[in-house]
Formats: C-alpha cells, sequence, structure tokens
C-alpha cells in the first residue's frame, strides 16, 4: 500500500488544451490536442513526491485506488463558519471529483501504476478545506481473484443422487 499527499491538482478542464493548425502543403486546418505545460508540471511533481515517498517501480497488475480532495481554504472561511456552522465547507469552490480522478489517474501511471487500466476500485470523497489544498491518495494491490472454473460446482438442482 503506498499512500501519497499530492498538490491540489490541475482541473480537467485545463489538462488537455486543443488548437487548429494547417499542415504545411494542406487544404484543410486540423485539431490538435495535447498535455498542457501545466499538466506536464503537475505530473513531473507527482513523480518527484512518489520518488521522495519510496516508490522506485510502478505497480503491476490489479490497484484499488481511493483518494481525498481537499480544496483551498478561503481566506473568509472563520466569517463563513460563523454565518453556517454546519454546511460552511459546502461553499467553498472545489473541483469535481470526476475531474480530478482523471488527472490523478493519467499522473500515477507509468510511476506508480503501470497503468490506469489495472484500476479495479475507485473510491473518492471531498475533504474539508485546508491551506493550499491537497490530493490524499492511497494505492493498494489487490489480489487477482481465483479461478472459478477450475472449481467444482456443487449439485445446484439436486439432480445428482
Amino acid at each position: 500500500m503506498i499512500t501519497l499527499i499530492l498538490p491540489y491538482p490541475v482541473s480537467a478542464n485545463r489538462y488537455w488544451q486543443t488548437r487548429v493548425i494547417k499542415p504545411k502543403g494542406g487544404k484543410f486546418y486540423q485539431a490538435m490536442t495535447y498535455v498542457s505545460a501545466e499538466a506536464k508540471a503537475f505530473k513531473d511533481l507527482v513523480h518527484k513526491l512518489a520518488m521522495a515517498a519510496g516508490v522506485r517501480a510502478p505497480i503491476t497488475g490489479r490497484v484499488a485506488i481511493s483518494y481525498t480532495l481537499h480544496p483551498h481554504c478561503p481566506q473568509d472561511a472563520l466569517r463563513r463558519a460563523k454565518r453556517d456552522p454546519v454546511g460552511w465547507e459546502d461553499t467553498v469552490q472545489c473541483m469535481d471529483l470526476d475531474n480530478a480522478q482523471k488527472v490523478l489517474l493519467d499522473s500515477l501511471k507509468g510511476v506508480v501504476i503501470d497503468d490506469d487500466k489495472w484500476v479495479r476500485k475507485i473510491s473518492a470523497e471531498r475533504g474539508a478545506p485546508v491551506t493550499g489544498g491537497k490530493l490524499v491518495v492511497t494505492i493498494t494491490p489487490i489480489s487477482p481473484v481465483p479461478d472459478m472454473t477450475t472449481q467444482e460446482q456443487g449439485d445446484l438442482l439436486g439432480a445428482l443422487v
């Protein structure tokens, strides 16, 4: 099991960028989609933090990922808490969990996990606001399920006596 505390991720809306280009000698314009510089910087930082945490090679095979996204705590947090002690955290701006998930999986790929195709279970939640925001992720290897075809099946209908 590996637990990493990462900075607040880049929004999926800023992760990919698209521009329209006209190829040399071409008649038609083409859309080109690429990973933004901001996304590359986030992935590089995740790699450095994983190495500092002792990750030397990606986990191969099935994994479960659990993460908690903590939004940035606003300057007026105390005032919000006085106004609404129970629900003030709901007023804090935070990216959607599914946007954070795609960025997280892309940044872990090839560094902490072999490939995001091996993710078999995902658990996500929004945490309490903290200064600067953060993303706490836990990656757990999962043992493969035993092959059920090799196990003998019982007499389900009572046909065998």
